[in-house]
């Protein structure tokens, strides 16, 4: 049996090429190039999420409704010049928590806000909304069945996205908005985001990927539309992979980027130091916030 990864050939900062399972190039839309993925941070560097003198958001605790009538609460960051230009809309990142965890844990443990405010101060990251639902007991590793969505993709299309652009100067269409995940959340990204491309055109996952049981149910689903050629270019940025080399869901993370390469989708993978921590899921988060929602499109 043969199996062929994606092959990348670089001009700086865009995609010239990358080859398919069967051999052949295929050449990526030309108005989406693919940016350089700026240095991961270092393991010991703090200074990315530290409270430094720049302008600071502003994180808001709200609530929505469930498609059920429960009432459900979120964290939201917005940008520093939210309040000052209320003519602007801004793009959003849907950014989900891990197992055992909530809508607060970006905020408490991963610092989401002052990683924000110190790269829109350095010019590095683009102002955007933050999303941060509670999804716990929501999220399934079980690979959705194509056009069956599960009790997250519901909440999120019925509730969660309606929700935000009523509430805030939102962008919303597919180009503006992001979702990320770590661990479990992760699966928000691969179980939501990805058969949804219509609503999310960028996917970040941090620390996660399919178990062994349920990767073939994986490939099997999600084949027709990895190999859509259509599909495919509606990836606005190469599919990010982030995971610690004592990770342990580095397996998992490789073994279900491999599908994608498999099917030569583009994507970023980056090995770093330590294992399922917030020590590298801050990094993660830093390194991905400077190339989302890139100013040509």
């Amino acid at each position: 049996m043969r199996s062929l990864l994606a092959l990348l050939l670089y001009a700086p900062g865009v995609v010239l090429a990358q080859a398919s399972p069967n051999g052949r190039f295929q050449t990526p839309d030309p108005g989406n190039p693919v940016p350089i993925l700026p240095a991961l941070a270092g393991p010991d560097d703090s200074s990315f999420y530290a409270e430094k003198d720049v302008p600071h958001g502003k994180v808001e605790v709200v609530h929505y409704k469930n498609p059920d009538g429960v009432e459900k609460r979120m964290h939201l960051y917005l940008p520093p010049d939210y309040d000052a230009n209320s003519m602007l809309r801004y793009p959003v990142l849907y950014l989900n928590h891990g197992g055992g965890e909530n809508d607060s844990h970006w905020i408490e443990s991963g610092f989401a806000h002052r990683i924000l405010d110190n790269l829109i101060a350095e010019g590095r990251a683009r102002p955007m909304i933050i999303a941060m639902p509670d999804t716990g007991k929501l999220v399934s590793g079980t690979p959705p069945k194509p056009g069956e969505d599960d009790a997250c993709t519901r909440e999120y299309l019925e509730s969660i996205l309606p929700f935000v652009d009523g509430h805030y100067r939102t962008r919303p269409e597919r180009e503006a908005r992001a979702v990320a995940g770590l661990s479990m959340g992760g699966f928000v990204t691969l179980n939501t985001g990805l058969t949804h491309l219509d609503t999310f055109g960028e996917l970040y996952v941090f620390s996660s990927g399919y178990w062994p049981e349920m990767l073939p149910a994986f490939k099997q689903n999600i084949s027709p539309l990895l190999s859509d050629p259509a599909s495919s270019r509606r990836f606005r940025m190469p599919v990010y992979f982030g995971v610690g080399e004592t990770d342990i869901a580095y397996l998992n993370s490789m073994k279900t980027l491999a599908v994608f390469n498999e099917h030569g989708i583009r994507t970023f993978s980056t090995l770093s130091s330590d294992g399922h921590e917030w020590r590298n899921w801050r990094r993660y988060l830093h390194q991905t916030a400077q190339i989302m929602f890139p100013e040509n499109r």
